[in-house]
C-alpha cells in the first residue's frame, strides 16, 4: 500500500483508515480477525483460536522473555536503520513488538484498542537499555495481569475492527508479538551477530502466523 496509489484511493473510497482490509463491492472488512474474515467470505469454517488462554500466556510471555534477551544484542549504532521493506527503524520494531502487549492490556482494562495505538514511536534517542526497560515494565503487567486480573475467555474488549473477545484479542496479540520477535532474529543475524535462537518453528505451532518474516 504504500506504494499503490490506486490501493491507498480504494481504502478511502470505502473510509477505511487502516490495513489490511478485505473488500467486496462497497463493503469492507479490516483483516485483523480470522472469525470476521471467514464470516465475510461465508466460509463454513471455524476460526477461534486454536490455543487457550493459558497456552496463549506462556506462549506470549516466552515471546516477551525472548525479546528481553535479543533486544540488547543489536548495536545501538544500526536502531536507527531501517527494517526491509517498510518505513520503520529498527529502534521503532523493538518498541512496537511490546507496544502491542501494552495495547492489549490497555483493553483490558477498559480503553479501546485504536490503530494509533500500534502507530506510536519511542524517543528518538532510545538506545537498547531505554527498550529493554519499557519491554520488560510490559512482561511485569503482563504477568500481574494474569494473576490478579480478569482473565475470562469470552469477556468482550472494544477494538478500532468491532468487538472481540479477549480470547481473540490475546491470540492476536500473541502472534503479532512473536511475528516481531522472528524479525528481531532475522535482523540480528543480517547485522552479523550471533545468538542461540531462542524461539523454534514449535513455539509458533497452532498461531496464525504469516509464512513469511516479512512482507512481500
Amino acid at each position: 500500500m504504500l506504494e499503490d496509489p490506486d490501493g491507498r484511493a480504494e481504502l478511502e473510497r470505502l473510509g477505511a483508515r487502516s490495513i489490511p482490509v478485505l473488500s467486496r463491492g462497497d463493503q469492507f472488512v479490516f483483516g485483523q480477525s480470522l472469525p470476521q474474515i471467514i464470516a465475510f467470505l461465508g466460509l463454513n469454517e471455524h476460526g477461534g483460536p486454536a490455543l487457550s488462554m493459558a497456552e496463549l500466556y506462556a506462549r506470549l510471555d516466552k515471546f516477551l522473555s525472548a525479546a528481553l534477551e535479543l533486544l540488547p544484542l543489536m548495536p545501538h549504532d544500526r536502531l536507527a536503520t531501517h527494517v526491509p521493506g517498510r518505513p520503520r527503524s529498527y529502534r521503532t520494531l523493538g518498541f512496537h513488538l511490546f507496544r502491542v502487549v501494552g495495547a492489549f492490556l490497555d483493553a483490558g482494562a477498559g480503553v479501546p484498542l485504536v490503530a494509533a495505538a500500534f502507530r506510536e514511536e519511542p524517543a528518538a534517542d532510545a538506545g537498547t537499555a531505554d527498550l529493554v526497560a519499557y519491554g520488560t515494565a510490559v512482561r511485569q503487567r503482563f504477568r500481574d495481569w494474569w494473576a490478579t486480573g480478569d482473565t475470562a475467555a469470552a469477556r468482550t474488549l472494544e477494538t478500532y475492527y468491532g468487538p472481540q473477545s479477549q480470547h481473540e484479542l490475546l491470540e492476536r496479540t500473541t502472534w503479532h508479538a512473536g511475528q516481531h520477535v522472528r524479525q528481531w532474529m532475522m535482523l540480528l543475524e543480517r547485522e552479523g551477530v550471533s545468538h542461540h535462537r531462542p524461539l523454534v518453528a514449535a513455539d509458533f505451532a497452532k498461531l496464525p502466523m504469516p509464512e513469511n518474516v516479512w512482507d512481500g
